[in-house]
């Protein structure tokens, strides 16, 4: 039986640097209910690992994409893959 869980791997891309999206995105995160991180990359783009229900993995990600951080991203790569259970909670890296 295949796992209702997930892990995806984003990689956004934009003006999304100082703008509030790593405490934004875990705010999303923390409602919806899915763990893992958002860390900012040296090269000015944004990385999240998140894991979860499948559903609430694609609720995160759409809450992103249409919510408050969408005007901030003009390109995103994202990844899947099998849930780990690496995390026990949503954090930001630095």
């Amino acid at each position: 039986m295949r796992s209702s869980k997930i892990r995806v791997h984003a990689v956004y891309r934009g003006r999304i640097q100082g703008v509030g999206f790593r405490f934004t995105a875990q705010r999303y995160a923390n409602e919806i209910g899915v763990t893992g991180y958002v860390k900012n990359l040296w090269s000015g783009q944004v990385e999240i690992v998140a894991e979860g229900e499948r559903e609430k993995v694609e609720t995160f990600l759409e809450k992103i994409k249409n919510g408050l951080l969408s005007r901030y991203i003009d390109d995103v790569e994202t990844h899947y893959s099998e849930y780990t259970g690496a995390f026990r909670d949503f954090h930001v890296r630095f």
